[in-house]
């Protein structure tokens, strides 16, 4: 594994570290600066795209102040680096907890893009991009049979 891609794995852990720990100012210092024109952009799983640092901090704060637990298992883990640019595809495999006061659990899929840029302070995230995996019964079916 090179210098950059354990770099790039480190601030993408740090990244889910700092949802799960609900950290705004951790996730503050993940994001890279929008850079005139250019701007770092991020979309949830079911959300529009958002674009600019503020607007997407913005939706981090409300998602962090909405959420009482979130767990990242992150799998398949694929770092590539291009120069200064890196990208890093992963499963997001969540497990989420019911409002206060309800016992349950949710789990789910979410396949996610995230793309970092070297920066004289480092790696940032630049772009964040979650996609839903939808599985049916018959997904969780041929899944366990494999397991057998």
């Amino acid at each position: 594994m090179s210098v950059d891609t354990a770099a790039i794995e480190t601030v993408n852990q740090s990244f889910y570290t700092a949802i799960e720990d609900a950290d705004l100012d951790r996730m503050t210092e993940i994001w890279a600066e929008d850079s005139g024109d250019d701007q770092v952009s991020c979309v949830h799983p079911g959300w529009s795209l958002l674009t600019g640092r503020s607007e997407v901090l913005r939706s981090w704060a409300l998602i962090m102040a909405n959420t009482t637990y979130i767990q990242f298992v992150l799998t398949d883990v694929q770092t590539n680096v291009l120069g200064d640019v890196a990208v890093l595809t992963c499963v997001e495999n969540i497990l989420t907890a019911g409002d206060e006061g309800d016992s349950s659990f949710a789990a789910g899929k979410v396949v996610a893009s995230n793309v970092y840029l070297r920066t004289p302070g480092g790696w940032r995230l630049w772009m964040h991009h979650g996609s839903p995996v939808l599985q049916s019964d018959e997904d969780d079916e041929e899944e366990g049979e494999l397991d057998r």
